[in-house]
């Protein structure tokens, strides 16, 4: 998994480890993991597209996107690569620095190129023309070139947000822009994701040991 790039914390993450209490288990939960688990089984498609995994913080988005893409490199020899998106914008930045070892280009090509693309954390960073650029740079070429993107991320649609119940103040509309938005419906099945943060949970039950 290292020329995946998945980070330590999630390499435990597998789809048959994505389980979950009574007291936890979602409707929403359940059809996840059960699309997860039928992207991989029927990539390659004829016509490419990818997953989007929209909900609050510790639903276990970046659980199935990793679990995904670990399938599809071991069962099927799938060149993946995961890449937090606030993580490869600080890079991008700093590759601005003269005596940066990287260049913009030598940090995107990978992305771009990737044959299947986890972009984790989509509209976590502070929107400014310079993200969203890059943002619609990233999303536009794949799509051009038929490449699969999953993305996660913690911002709802209109229609959902007045429904979450932890709201983060914005739409993912308004934090990555509307014509990204909807480029999303054109390579992404949107899979809304509701339920308690696990991680809380789980440490809300230790305390009660």
């Amino acid at each position: 998994m290292e020329e995946a790039r998945v980070p330590s914390r999630y390499r435990h993450c597998e789809l048959e480890n994505f389980t979950f209490t009574p007291r936890l288990r979602t409707a929403s939960l359940e059809y996840a993991k059960a699309a997860a688990e039928r992207f991989v089984v029927e990539y390659p498609t004829s016509t490419p597209f990818g997953l989007l995994f929209m909900g609050p913080p510790g639903i276990g988005k970046t659980h199935l996107a990793v679990g995904i893409i670990k399938q599809l490199i071991r069962l099927k020899s799938v060149p993946s690569l995961f890449r937090t998106f606030p993580d490869l914008l600080r890079e991008i930045q700093m590759s601005y620095n003269p005596i940066s070892l990287s260049s913009e280009l030598s940090l995107l090509q990978p992305v771009l190129e990737a044959e299947v693309l986890v972009l984790d954390e989509l509209g976590a960073q502070k929107p400014s023309d310079w993200v969203r650029e890059t943002v619609a740079y990233i999303l536009n070429h794949r799509y051009n070139e038929n490449k699969v993107t999953i993305l996660t991320t913690n911002y709802l649609d209109r229609e959902e947000f007045q429904d979450a119940r932890k709201a983060l103040g914005y739409t993912l509309a308004e934090r990555i822009g509307e014509p990204m938005r909807s480029r999303l419906y054109e390579m992404c099945k949107t899979i809304l994701m509701k339920g308690e943060d696990f991680r809380q949970a789980v440490k809300q039950d230790e305390h009660r040991l």
